[in-house]
This record gives C-alpha cells, structure tokens and sequence, in this order.
C-alpha cells in the first residue's frame, strides 16, 4: 500500500499515485475531464473521499451535469443495503437538493429524486418534491414526472390525495381516464367512477388506450350502474341505460338485462318485472329473446323459491302465504306457456310479411276463436304481396276456411271476396283463391254457385291484356289462368251439360293455353259420350298445338284409339296417321310408333308394307335399340317370307351394327346357314367376322368357331382357321405397338422440348443429335403418308441370331401324324423382304429344319 506524504485541506489523505492527478488539477481546474478520472481512479477509497473529490470538483464547476449525476449516483449507490432511517439518506437528500439549485431544469435529477424519496416512504416530502419538479420542468417534460407521481400515490392509502392528483393529471392527458376510473373502483368510490365513465362515454373522440370500443364502455357503465344501484346516486342509470338501448341495437338482450338487474339490486322487483315484459315485447332478434327471457324466467323462479324458503321457516303460515304461492307459481307457468308465442312475435317484429311465422302464430291460438281471428286479420292487413316471403293467398284461403270449419259460409265468402281484390304478385296465387272459393262451395253442395264463380271469373276484361304483361292487374290476367280453366272443365264435366262442357274446351284451345293433359281429357270427354270423330279432330288440334317431345302422349293415345276403334278399315287413313306422326318424330320415341304401325300392317296390310316399316324403323331407332330392332325384324321375316330371306338382313345388320353386336349377329347368321347346310357360307361368315374378334377379348368366337371346323371342316379348313387367328392377333398387337410407340414418342418429344426451351442453342443440339429413322424407299408407295420403318435386322446380318417369335395362343392340332403330312406338303410362296415382318419372321434355319 503506497505511504501517505501528507495533509491537505480537509484532512484529506494523498498517496503518491493522487500527486499526477492533483498536478494535473491545479493546472485544469475547470476541465470535467480530468475531475472524472481523479474520482474514478479514487473509486476504490473510503466514500468519504470520494465525496470530497466530488465536492472540490463542483465547486470549481457546479453547472456541470455530468459532474453532479455522477455525483448523486454514488450517493445512491452508498445507501443500498442501509436502513432508510440512516444519516447516509439525509446526506443524499441534501445532495439533490443542492444539485436541483442548479439543475431544477434536468427531468433525469427530478426523476432519481423522486424515485430516491419514493422508495424512502416519505409521502409528504415526496408529494411536495412531485409538485416542484411539475412546477420547475416546461409541460413537454412532464410526462416523464406523472407516471412516477401516479404510481407513487396509487402505493400509499390516501386515497383523497390521489383523486386530486389524478384529476390534475386528466386535465393535461385527457385519454388516461380509463386509468382513473380503475383507480376509483379499486377504493370504492364508484359513484365517481360511474360519473367519469359516462363522460368518457359521451365523448365521441375519445379512443380507448386499451382497445376498448364505445360499446365495450358502454357496456361497462351498465354493469357498474345496475351492480351498484345503491352506492351511484349522481346519475339516472335508468335513463342511461336507455340510451344505450337507443344506441346500440345490436345489443339489446345485455342492457334490458343490466336494467331489469339494477331495479333487483334495488329491491324493486315489480318494476323489474315491468322491465323484462317491456324487453320480450320490443326485442326483433332470437338472441336478445333468449337473453331476455332466461334471465326473467330465472328472476321469477329465485322469486318464488326464496318465497317459499321464508314460509317453510314459518311456524303458522296463513292462507295469504298460500295465495301468495300459489300467484307466483301460476305467474311463473303462465311466463313458460307464454314462451312459443312471445318468440314468434319476435319473429314477426323481424320480419313483419314472413307468411309462414303468421300460420305458426294461428297454431299457437289453436282452440282461442277469437285470438284466431284478430290474428288472421292482422296478418292480411299487415302482409304487403310485393315483399311477403311465402304465399299470401293462404292467409285468406285459411282465414276462409276457418269460418267454413265454423259453419259460417257467409262470412267465408265475404273474406273470398276481399282476397280476390287483392293485388298479388303473380296470376296463380289469385287463380289459386278463386279456385279455393269453388272448392268451399263444392264442399257445401252449392254446385250451380261454384259454376257462376268459374264463369265470373273466366270472362275476359273489355280491353285486351297479355297474360304475361307484370305491369297489369293480376286481376285482368287471370282469365287466361290454366288452373281456372281446368277446374271450370272439370265441374262442366261434372255438373254441366255436354254443349257447355265442350264449350269450355274449345275456348281453352282458342285461348292457345291447352296442355297435352287437357287435350287427352276432352278427347276422352269426347269419347265417353260416343263422338269418337270429334275426339280426333280434339287430337289433331292438339298434334297442330305441340312439338314434340311434349307431342308425344298425344300421337301414342290417338294411334291406340284410331286402331282400337277401326282396325283396318280406314287402312289408308292409318297410314297417312303414321306417316305424319314419323315425318318429325325423333329417334328415342320413333320404336313405339314403327312398332305400332308394323302391327297394322301385319294385321290388316300387305307383309311387304309390313317388311318396309320394320327396314325403316332399323335406320330410325337410336343406335342402342337398333339391334333389338334389328332381331325384331329378322324374326318377322323369318315368320312371314322364311329364313332365306333373312340373309339380306344379317348382312345389312353385321355391316351397320357395332363390333361387339355385329360379332353376335355374325354368329347367329353363321349358325343358320349351318342349319341350312350351307357349311361355305358359313365359314365364310366366321372367316369376316374374324377381322373384327381379338382372340384375347372375343375367345368365344373362335371356340365356336374351332367347334365348327371339327364337325364340317377338315385338316385344311382347321388349319386355314388357325392361320387366320393368328393373322388377326398378330394385327392387334401391331396396332398396340404402333399406339404404343406414338405415345412414347410424343412424352419423349415433349420432355426435350421442355428441357430446351430455356436455351434456343440447346434446342437445335437436340435436333442435330437425334438419330435419322431408315426408311424403305422401296416399301413405300407413291402419294401416300404411310411409311415403313426398318426392322433391327439388316441385310447381311446373320439370320441365325434372331429369336424365333412365339405364339402363346398357338393351338397344337397335329395328333395322330399329321406332323409328318406337314412335311410333305409344299406350299409356294412368294418372296416379301424380311424388313416387312420384324421380329415375326422365323430364322432361315428353322425353315430349313421344317423342311
């Protein structure tokens, strides 16, 4: 340890090592630089020292901040750990006190002061230190103070200090008054609270620091207001509350829920009551219902059980209690039997012209005739046509057949009438109230008056309208209504005369408004009273109104009449019939027809007629009933001319017919010239049916086939059979090969121009690198596409390296010698390059073998 050389002002001690820096003092009294280091070299030494360093220095310089946060940091530093009784804290306290003589403009010296004092627990000291340092800084720094004097008295129980203080804060930032009123609920004080809440929330620029919205706020008011009723006495929370009713509409179950709770809390239980019926009557959603309504049944049912509890505790109750009881309970089931129809109101307040919640309401009236009228009445004055979702006319259709239920006709009729001058949307629904109308008086045996309705109402206005023209009247459109029509020739049909009925017929085909179904109706009409040609003139006007396909009923019907009815005595008539029905008839309904005109022409024509019909009906039917046709008429020809003349006819259908129909009918046609002993022309069927059966996918084909040849052919004929199949299986894996190759050939194509379509040069080496394909010039014919490609065997290449191709389906029929009969036989053949064959040709030494 260095030797102390002696004293010095202060009795402070100097080593030899302080000698440079008191040198360097003396010569710079006034640097901050060189003071630094003296103290941090002396850092280490007694604190006494170090603030004497410290003192020395800000005498020389007391406007250096520097020098006095360096200063009070030490002196900070030097009470940790000490009570805050000790005389260090004084000391610091008096240091800062000093330093704000000359720094009372620094918020950093303000800040650690009031951090120092705060942590001291000195409230009164702080407080004023909080003021003075608000009161010396400019109001761009204060809030860098008010935060440290927020936090400090929300530390301490002084709760009227703090308001103050929060008040003062509020007035320079306004937006921090969410802070304030959690402090006010935090002591209790929430009549304050409540007052500063409502402001907030009457302040429309107001914007919450913590994401609140002004609903959010709104609803916080609600609940502090109806949770509090007897602690808030500045505000009218019931006219509060109701604003925001008014305001927020989307949110209407929470705050009648928060009002009906404050008049609970409040001991005001009617008025709560008057509240949750006020709410279930005005709310227009299922949400807010449903919020409502539990939170009343729930009110009523805690009611009548703590009513309940008081009278079990009583040791006399009286009859009052009794009735008292019996009130509660018969008002909570009532407010439960209530409930379908208060949540349909809700509905219909939603939705006032929804026609469907208005049959549900008469439902729930079920058995209360009048709350049934009043509410049929309602409805059909309340429902407006153009914006009702559902049918208007069944209110009135109903509300009418609630007074015929009753017995009360006229009064039905009366509401019939009103519903008829009713300006509807579309035709039908007034069509569907006039024919409700002749309905009811069918019903009550008033047949003429159902009649003169349907006359009423079918007479054309005196001007003329176009049914589908909206800007009209429903009312003046209404006369060319189907549905009116139709009913009026079914009550003509029944209660009215043959001239009317017909009448009425014939104006719904004037009118153009005539359906298929309406033309069969009058023509069986017209039938049933004996006028069989006046019921085909009813058929050809329907054939002359419609196309087909609707058509098509209506020919189907008329051809079956016209033959039931005269057979074949009006033959030509007939004919003329079929002709005009096939002329435009498509080919999906064409096989009915040509079946029913073949049938006349076999029954009462000529068998060449007959034979005609059945030729064209081959050509007109759809392709997948052509062969059905097809059978058809090769069984009537085999029944009428023979079989012979049925070859004609499998010719024509294995020709037209697909592969797979085509293949069967070759089988059937082969197999009748067998009957027939014809064994050529039947194996010359096979032979052509053969080109078009793989013997992979038709094997059925060539076993019949191979049956046949055993039982008619011979060793020639089987072998000529053979070479066939394995001519038609060699054609089909061609075919495969060559598919094949094409499609590997494109995927390949298509990979390298993919590859070489980022650089154009890489293209062009790919083209140059690709290999020419050899062609046979002499294989290939002038003007034509089809080239040859060389097969891998070149000429002058050994033969002998070649497999020998291998049928898997060769059929070995060489028993009993014919191997050596093989071998005697010599078959002259021409000579075809071996290029043509491929991998099919057999190597030269296997033919010399062979021979």
């Amino acid at each position: 340890m260095d030797k102390p050389i002696g004293r010095k002002a202060g009795d402070i001690v100097l080593c030899e090592e302080d000698l440079a820096y008191e040198e360097e003092i003396l010569r710079n009294p006034y640097s901050v630089k060189h003071w630094l280091r003296y103290c941090v070299f002396k850092k280490d030494a007694p604190p006494s020292v170090v603030n004497l360093i410290y003192e020395r220095a800000l005498k020389e310089m007391p406007g250096s901040y520097k020098l006095w946060y360096s200063y009070l940091c030490l002196r900070r530093k030097q009470t940790k750990g000490r009570c805050i009784t000790d005389s260090c804290y004084e000391d610091a306290n008096n240091a800062f006190e000093r330093a704000l003589v000359f720094m009372h403009k620094m918020p950093r010296i303000w800040m650690d002061y009031c951090k120092f004092l705060t942590h001291q627990q000195k409230i009164t000291t702080t407080r004023k230190v909080f003021d003075r340092a608000l009161r010396a800084l400019p109001i761009t720094q204060h809030s860098r103070i008010w935060p440290l004097y927020l936090k400090f008295v929300k530390m301490h129980p002084i709760p009227e200090t703090a308001v103050r203080v929060f008040r003062r804060f509020l007035k320079l930032s306004a937006e921090d008054a969410e802070e304030f009123v959690d402090y006010l609920k935090s002591i209790d004080r929430l009549d304050e609270a409540a007052v500063k809440l409502a402001q907030i929330v009457n302040k429309d620029s107001f914007t919450s620091k913590t994401g609140k919205s002004n609903h959010q706020l709104w609803n916080e008011l609600c609940e502090l207001s109806s949770k509090n009723p007897k602690q808030i006495k500045s505000l009218n929370v019931d006219a509060i509350i109701r604003g925001g009713l008014r305001r927020y509409t989307d949110q209407l179950g929470q705050l009648w829920n928060s009002l009906a709770d404050y008049y609970i809390r409040s001991g005001l239980f009617e008025r709560a009551r008057d509240i949750y019926e006020e709410a279930i009557q005005t709310v227009t959603t299922v949400r807010d219902f449903t919020q409502v309504f539990d939170a009343y049944a729930q009110f009523e049912e805690l009611n009548l059980s703590h009513l309940m509890e008081e009278i079990g505790e009583k040791t006399n109750p009286t009859d009052d209690d009794d009735i008292e009881v019996e009130l509660r309970m018969a008002r909570f089931e009532d407010l439960m039997d209530r409930r379908p129809l208060l949540l349909n109101s809700v509905l219909l307040r939603q939705n006032p012209h929804n026609v469907a919640e208005w049959h549900k309401r008469v439902q729930l009236y079920e058995g209360k005739p009048h709350e049934v009228i009043n509410t049929f009445t309602e409805a059909v004055q309340t429902v407006d046509p153009k914006q009702a979702i559902g049918k208007v006319h069944t209110l009135w259709v109903d509300f009418a057949k609630f007074y015929e239920k009753n017995n009360q006709i006229e009064d039905a009729r009366i509401v019939f009438e009103k519903a008829t001058q009713v300006k509807y949307v579309k035709v039908d629904e007034l069509a569907t109230v006039w024919c409700e109308w002749a309905e009811m008086e069918i019903r009550n045996a008033n047949y003429k008056e159902a009649l003169k309705l349907m006359h009423r109402v079918t007479t054309p206005p005196a001007r003329k309208v176009d049914y589908h023209d909206d800007a009209e009247l429903v009312q003046t459109r209404v006369h060319k209504s189907l549905k009116i029509w139709g009913l009026y020739a079914d009550l003509e049909e029944s209660f009215g005369t043959f001239k009317t009925c017909k009448a009425v017929y014939d104006r719904i085909l004037e009118l153009k408004i005539a359906t298929p179904q309406i033309i069969m109706n009058y023509a069986i009409f017209l039938e049933e009273n004996n006028y069989f040609e006046e019921a085909f003139k009813a058929y050809e006007r329907g054939v002359s109104l419609f196309k087909w396909p609707n058509v098509y009923d209506i020919w189907n019907t008329y051809l079956s009449k016209f033959l039931k009815r005269y057979g074949g005595s009006k033959l030509e008539r007939a004919r003329d019939l079929f002709e005009q029905c096939l002329e435009g008839c498509p080919n999906k309904f064409a096989k009915t027809f040509f079946m029913l005109y073949a049938k006349l022409e076999e029954e009462h024509g000529l068998a060449r007629h007959a034979m005609n019909v059945y030729e064209r009906a081959t050509k007109a039917v759809p392709a997948n009933e052509r062969f059905d046709m097809y059978n058809m008429y090769i069984k009537k020809a085999s029944e009428i001319y023979g079989v012979t003349k049925t070859r004609s006819i499998y010719e024509r259908a294995i020709e037209e017919l697909p592969d797979q129909q085509a293949r069967e009918m070759c089988l059937r046609f082969a197999d009748l010239e067998r009957k027939l002993g014809e064994i050529d022309r039947a194996r010359a069927v096979y032979g052509h049916c053969s080109q078009m059966c793989d013997p992979r996918v038709a094997p059925e084909f060539w076993r019949v086939w191979k049956e046949f040849e055993i039982k008619h052919g011979n060793e020639d004929t089987m072998r000529e059979m053979l070479r066939i199949k394995r001519s038609v299986q060699a054609t089909y894996n061609t075919q495969i090969n060559m598919m094949s190759a094409q499609m590997l050939a494109a995927a390949t194509n298509t990979a390298e121009a993919a590859a070489a379509s980022q650089d154009s040069m890489k293209m062009l080496d790919v083209e140059e690198s690709r290999p020419p394909v050899p062609v046979a010039k002499s294989l290939a014919r002038p003007g034509s596409n089809i080239m040859f490609v060389r097969s891998e065997t070149q000429p002058g290449t050994s033969t002998e390296e070649v497999p020998v191709a291998s049928n898997p389906d060769e059929i070995d029929i060489d028993e009993d010698g014919e191997d050596d009969e093989e071998e005697e036989a010599t078959i002259e053949e021409q000579q075809v390059p071996r290029q043509v064959f491929g991998s099919l040709k057999k190597d030269d030494g296997d033919e010399e073998d062979a021979q």
